[in-house]
């Protein structure tokens, strides 16, 4: 009978590693690294005043800060006030900028002031202290509107309006805010605000307040939220226009499709808006 001789050769060391390798190897795929969202962006307003009108020069308004809208033809709401840029209408006065409707035989003036192109803004906080007028036919305004024509085919209502004071004397102590855009304005019946009453708004000043971020827009009365308008999800221009600059309006028209629907009592004129003060802070993100 044959012996048979088992012979035990050492394994090669490329042997041995491919066998470890193969009995513990991973496959070879590559788990990404998540992504870190980008953080969202908190904002707050500068502490100092970015530019004011404390109206504390009396004479004309400071014209390196305030233009004026002239003339009649209604305004587009069937006004009854020719706005002027005459001393009477406008005037800066112990401390106050005085906005005053006169009645002269059948005609009522009144003012307009602007801050386009002067003190126009994209984001911010807009702070104006006032004593309203008082009367049937009144209708004062804070306001601002789009100082650029970027979109669609008409100014307004495409390029968007923020009402932060509205008040029409037949409704006394009623305070509106509203925003305007092409897919919300009061002549589609679709406009967005709020309003409120506020004791003796045409006795003693009442702090308005727009607050105006890239996502929202809020507005208050003596530091209470009235009203918060968002930049919704899938939002276009058409909703929201609010990413290029506005300017500041301050005026007091007469009469016209909502502050006159119970006609303008005559007997009230004349009547003055008196405006403490207005003041800008810049909008800041906090890092």
């Amino acid at each position: 009978m044959k012996k048979l001789l088992l012979v035990i050769l050492p394994l090669s060391a490329s042997i041995l590693t491919l066998c470890s390798s193969s009995e513990t190897a991973e496959p070879d795929t590559k788990i990404p690294t998540p992504k870190t969202p980008d953080p969202i962006p908190i904002y707050g307003f500068q502490k100092e005043v970015s530019w004011s009108d404390e109206f504390d020069k009396d004479g004309k308004p400071d014209a390196n800060t305030w233009g004026y809208d002239l003339g009649g033809n209604g305004w587009g709401n069937n006004e009854a006030q020719v706005y002027t840029n005459e001393l009477e209408n406008a005037r800066v006065e112990s401390g106050n900028l005085i906005i005053e409707v006169k009645k002269k035989n059948a005609a009522y003036t009144s003012a307009r002031l602007v801050t386009k192109n002067k003190k126009d803004f994209l984001y911010g906080r807009m702070e104006v202290k006032a004593l309203l007028p008082i009367g049937r036919g009144t209708w004062p305004a804070i306001w601002t509107l789009a100082s650029e024509n970027n979109y669609g085919e008409s100014y307004w209502p495409d390029n968007g309006e923020m009402d932060i004071m509205e008040h029409v004397g037949m409704d006394q102590d009623r305070i509106h805010t509203n925003i305007h855009t092409k897919a919300f304005h009061h002549s589609i019946g679709t406009n967005k605000g709020n309003n409120k009453i506020v004791d003796k708004a045409s006795e003693e000043f009442h702090i308005y307040r727009l607050d105006w971020y890239p996502n929202t827009i809020k507005f208050y009365i003596d530091d209470q939220l009235l009203f918060e308008f968002k930049k919704e999800a899938g939002y276009t221009w058409k909703e929201w226009p609010f990413d290029k600059p506005h300017h500041l309006l301050l005026n007091i028209a007469v009469g016209g499709n909502w502050g006159g629907q119970q006609g303008i009592d005559d007997s009230i004129f004349p009547q003055k808006m008196l405006i403490d003060y207005v003041r800008f802070f810049d909008l800041v993100e906090i890092k």
